[in-house]
């Protein structure tokens, strides 16, 4: 990549944001800008906003490390705005983002690809009100957000479908209920780092992973060999199905009591948070890598044409 004067890139990160994920990326921002600043790199910490493009010709970084989460930072929109100012970035290029920000058409990819993953479809909120699109147990959810951010789960035996708040969408993904274990495997490049097992009281929701104490995490997960190598065989499936680059997370469930078939894909997420309570980064120390290791990889990583 082309550099600025002195020896490593200048680099801004960007962060915050319009979604309904902004606090999440201002912390990621943040914990990435400090710890490349400590790997010796110049940054600049933007918050992304309308102004972004003039923000970033004033700031002249030769590489942008993306922070931002959820719609219009990793669905593809920033990703082509960066590829029209031909500045390099981490992560995943505009397909990638935007075909994995969809979970119903990233689902169908994985299932091409060999990976398994629950039975799902898409329906207007006004029927999923109405009665139950299918048999409980199911979950509803946005089709294009992230971080568990309106997630609603129908218990079996439930006399009445749910209501869904005015922020959720017209159409919303109704997805059968999978029991069981929480794990997840992150992708560096080629390279599946490990599987955690996440505890946590209750369903892993949007507090649970960002609130001190909401969770719990073991790495490397107590498991079958068998389990293990089949979730870090299809994680490494799914970054390269969708076309992934730099780093991504896939998440998945495990019920036990099925074994080997009650493994399912959750889904994958091209923009996994870099917080402190998050997973990519104790992975990656699981494996030996510090959290400025982690974020000066991803950096000479970023390119354009991603």
């Amino acid at each position: 990549m082309e550099r600025s004067s002195g020896s490593l890139p200048r680099v801004a990160v960007l962060m915050g944001g319009p979604s309904s994920e902004r606090e999440v990326s201002l912390s990621t921002g943040r914990e990435c800008a400090a710890a490349l600043r400590g790997e010796g790199y110049e940054v600049i910490e933007v918050d992304a906003g309308p102004d972004l493009v003039t923000r970033l010709q004033e700031a002249a970084p030769d590489v942008v490390f993306n922070a931002l989460h959820g719609r219009w930072g990793e669905d593809g929109c920033v990703q082509g705005l960066l590829e029209w100012l031909r500045l390099p970035y981490t992560h995943s290029g505009v397909l990638a983002s935007a075909l994995a920000m969809d979970k119903q058409k990233s689902k169908k990819v994985l299932a091409e690809a060999g990976v398994r993953v629950a039975e799902s479809g898409l329906f207007d909120r006004d029927a999923v009100e109405a009665d139950h699109v299918m048999a409980a147990p199911y979950v509803v959810k946005p089709n294009n957000e992230g971080s568990s951010v309106g997630i609603y789960i129908v218990s079996d035996g439930a006399n009445r479908p749910p209501r869904l708040s005015d922020a959720m969408p017209d159409q919303v993904m109704v997805e059968t209920y999978v029991p069981g274990r929480e794990l997840t495997v992150t992708v560096m490049g080629g390279r599946p780092l490990a599987v955690t097992e996440i505890f946590t009281d209750g369903w892993y929701d949007y507090d649970a992973k960002y609130a001190p104490g909401g969770s719990y995490h073991i790495v490397p997960a107590d498991l079958p060999e068998e389990i293990t190598q089949t979730c870090l065989n299809w994680a490494l499936r799914a970054h390269e199905a969708l076309g992934c680059r730099g780093v991504s997370r896939t998440d998945f469930r495990w019920d036990e009591v099925r074994k080997t078939d009650g493994l399912y894909a959750l889904e994958t997420n091209t923009q996994p948070g870099m917080t402190p309570t998050s997973l990519t980064p104790e992975q990656a120390q699981a494996v030996g890598l510090s959290f400025g290791q982690l974020c000066a990889w991803m950096v000479e990583d970023a390119s354009c044409d991603r």
